[in-house]
């Protein structure tokens, strides 16, 4: 065997586990950060507050408007205890329905941009750890129906 193959094997021999311990310590920084639970928990704000913005792209394509709606409920939820979730009536009418309890506040807001056209940011909002910080997860829908990715603020609180 050629002298550099040899060398090549004992590197790759030492580099795969470097690799798995490096791996393992980033996972294990990661998970520690956002414990399982807490990745769930922010993940149902991910996909409602996409929901909540594809009901009200629904809705302006039938209705020809953006509605404003919420926050509901009306507190922010605290502690990751799971709330009753009673829509206003604009919630209603979009028919966004997150399920009987949630935790996190959900709300449409409409604003005008500096070219006069409708701007809609959906935002879920909540506080798992109970510390008073509250997590922000919101996404835009502009005048075309276009939505931008979910922004995130403070996710592990």
């Amino acid at each position: 065997m050629a002298p550099w193959k040899k060398v090549a094997l004992v590197v790759a021999v030492l580099a795969v586990p470097c690799l798995m311990v490096v791996a393992g310590g980033v996972f294990y920084a990661i998970s520690r950060k956002y414990p399982p639970q807490d990745q769930a928990l922010s993940n149902e704000a991910r996909v409602n507050v996409l929901r909540l913005c594809s009901d009200v792209q629904s809705y302006r394509d039938e209705h020809g408007v953006f509605p404003v709606a919420g926050p509901v409920p009306k507190e922010v939820p605290r502690g990751g205890k799971a709330v009753p979730f009673e829509p206003d009536e604009n919630l209603k009418h979009i028919g966004f329905e997150p399920g009987e309890r949630v935790r996190y506040q959900y709300q449409v807001v409409v604003q005008e941009t500096p070219l006069g056209e409708a701007e809609v940011t959906c935002y879920a909002r909540g506080d798992l750890d109970g510390d008073g910080q509250v997590s922000v997860f919101s996404v835009t829908l502009d005048a075309n129906g276009m939505t931008s990715p979910v922004k995130v603020e403070r996710e592990e609180e």
